[in-house]
């Protein structure tokens, strides 16, 4: 596996990878169409952003991170992260994130952000009211059903807050950052 930046000129790469992220999260929540897919990955292009995808020997992306500049440089949000489901467990989403951080800590980011929504109830945020007391709710979250915030927290992010109700009533979205 290697990791290389995702280039405007590789339309191969570029397929490949808007197919990644519609088979990984298309749902009406997110990417809904592949072309909604494919328009995500020609914004990775933009000015301030990363895109990198990695690759097997035979060239086929097997995973995609990206990143967008936020607060002059200072943070970088990490959007988004997926691995194909084949290739998951083999340490290539720690490996692209690894190589997003050095990136981030390269062009002078100190911060990270990411979102994580739990829109299938996956843990104890999801499918209740977090209010009045979200902290609580927060500070005793339990993962039920494999759900991506712990491969974060191995990786050394924290969670710093939550939108309650960001995706519908009991569908909130867990904000988790790391300083690099």
């Amino acid at each position: 596996m290697e990791i290389v930046d995702l280039t405007p000129n590789d339309a191969s790469a570029i397929e490949q990878t808007a197919e990644l992220i519609f088979n990984s999260f298309g749902t009406p929540d997110a990417w809904p169409t592949i072309e909604s897919a494919r328009e995500e990955v020609a914004a990775s292009f933009d000015e301030g952003r990363i895109s990198r995808v990695a690759i097997d020997e035979m060239k086929n992306v097997i995973g995609w991170i990206g990143g967008i500049s936020e607060y002059n440089g200072n943070v970088w949000e990490l959007h988004p992260l997926a691995v194909r489901e084949e290739h998951r467990h083999q340490g290539i989403g720690r490996a692209l994130v690894v190589d997003f951080e050095n990136l981030v800590r390269e062009r002078g980011g100190v911060t990270i952000t990411l979102g994580t929504d739990d829109l299938e109830n996956q843990t104890t945020l999801g499918g209740v009211d977090l209010y009045p007391n979200v902290w609580q709710h927060i500070n005793s979250i339990q993962n039920l059903n494999r759900h991506p915030y712990e491969f974060y927290q191995k990786l050394g992010y924290v969670i710093v807050g939550v939108i309650p109700d960001a995706n519908g009533h009991g569908r909130p979205d867990i904000f988790m950052a790391k300083k690099v």
